[in-house]
């Protein structure tokens, strides 16, 4: 296959931390094909594909879970392009928080009203074999990215959430054999340094990574296994024929053996998965450098933390003492600098010991979220996707994607393919309804308190 290549380094954003942290370590990525250390910050000047250019698989999105499936098929021996609309790891690969967390976007007794407690077990031994995944993954390609077991604490604001929580901790331990640790108003404390929780629950086994720098070591053992990256190659139609797929791109038309969509938010280019994925976005500061006192003081034990609200807060201590803190500061288009002012009003909220700290970087991002709260995977009119992992996607997208790659060079399907995936009615990848939503969960959270 002939490709115009041109050497790459991580993308770099004067606002996302992840990747200025990434920028000053001055590690480079390889040119495909090449050494190690070739280098070279130009992404300029791509190239048209040629007439001919055929592949076995073509991955759209150079994200987690596109550069997974290319990992596991070209170790496999296919021929793999993946084209991606921007540069490699430009979505939410570099810029979530770095959660490495079991379950789901719906909790375990939502997954059990819905379909049963058989088939929910499955799907969080699922979770748990995605977090097995990446940690493996990360000890064999040996991925210099910060990993560290740091444990998770779900923080609560009522007796009610706290209810909530004992009921789903009950059920992990007596049903599924996961045990974790309730937090008391007295114990609360010793977890994060803020008058505003009555409770909580702890999940030793939660973990974090800083994401930029795993992305570059994922991208770096794709490149090595044989994978064509092209970048700047934005993906316009795919048609189906007897025989493949031909594939339309802003640098010329290629044709491929088969197809896997891995774009999640980033609105994918066929009709049906775009009436399926609902794109939300998902905002983050960080802080300056916090003394360890105060370190100390906001979180002793450098956990991630997360709240019980529907316009979800998460937060933890980044590895040089900042404080990141995201979440859904709104759920209408708003720039990064207007829900960088909303995320700094709910950052005093919870920390009023922050009130004059400065913050140093901001930035925006997107998820995608289904219908249902859950990720899914399988394939749509012969294409292959994997998406929807609404914030839980930093271990289930690098899994889904290395079963996707599984299943597209004839391996089993992975078990969540067998979830319902519907359209949502009035829906073709613009989100009308999800200022209604938005309001509909600030008062919910209303409510809750």
């Amino acid at each position: 296959m002939t490709v115009g290549h041109n050497p790459r380094m991580i993308a770099t954003d004067s606002e996302i931390y992840w990747l200025r942290e990434v920028s000053e370590t001055g590690q480079m990525l390889p040119q495909a094909g090449g050494d190690a250390g070739a280098t070279g910050p130009s992404r300029e000047g791509t190239l048209p594909f040629d007439p001919t250019t055929h592949t076995d698989i073509a991955i759209i999105g150079a994200g987690y879970t596109g550069l997974s499936a290319a990992r596991t098929l070209a170790r496999g021996g296919r021929d793999v392009l993946v084209l991606e609309h921007d540069t490699a790891g430009a979505g939410a690969s570099t810029r979530n928080g770095g959660f490495i967390l079991p379950g789901y976007k719906r909790e375990l007794p939502g997954l059990v009203r819905r379909l049963g407690f058989t088939r929910a077990l499955e799907l969080f031994e699922e979770s748990l074999r995605a977090m097995a995944f990446v940690e493996s993954l990360i000890a064999e390609e040996h991925i210099e990215c910060e990993y560290r077991r740091a444990g998770h604490v779900t923080v609560a604001e009522s007796r009610r959430q706290v209810e909530e929580l004992e009921r789903a901790a009950e059920l992990l331990e007596r049903r599924c054999r996961y045990p974790t640790t309730m937090l008391g108003a007295d114990a609360i404390g010793g977890e994060v340094g803020s008058a505003r929780y009555v409770g909580g629950v702890l999940d030793p086994r939660a973990a974090s990574v800083q994401p930029a720098l795993l992305f570059e070591g994922l991208l770096r053992t794709a490149l090595a296994a044989g994978v064509t990256l092209a970048e700047h190659a934005r993906v316009d139609t795919i048609r189906r024929g007897p025989s493949g797929f031909t594939i339309e791109t802003s640098r010329g038309t290629l044709t491929a053996g088969d197809v896997l969509v891995a774009t999640n938010g980033y609105l994918p280019p066929d009709a049906e998965l775009r009436r399926r994925v609902i794109p939300v976005g998902s905002h983050i500061i960080a802080t300056e450098p916090l003394d360890r006192e105060l370190q100390r003081r906001i979180i002793p034990h450098c956990r991630l933390l997360s709240d019980c609200r529907h316009l979800l807060h998460y937060y933890r201590l980044t590895g040089d003492g900042r404080l990141l803190f995201g979440g859904r500061a709104a759920f209408s288009p708003i720039g990064t600098p207007a829900a960088a002012a909303l995320l700094r009003r709910d950052m005093v909220a919870v920390f009023p010991q922050l009130g004059e700290t400065r913050l140093e970087y901001a930035w925006s991002g997107t998820l995608g979220v289904a219908r249902d709260q859950m990720p899914h995977a399988g394939r749509l009119d012969g294409v292959g996707y994997a998406c929807c992992y609404g914030g839980h996607g930093v271990a289930m997208s690098l899994y889904l994607g290395h079963r996707m790659g599984e299943y597209l060079a004839g391996g089993d399907p992975p078990p969540i393919t067998g979830l319902d995936f519907p359209r949502i009615p009035l829906y073709n990848g613009r989100p009308w309804f999800l200022p209604l939503a938005g309001a509909w969960f600030r008062l919910r959270d209303l409510l809750d308190r």
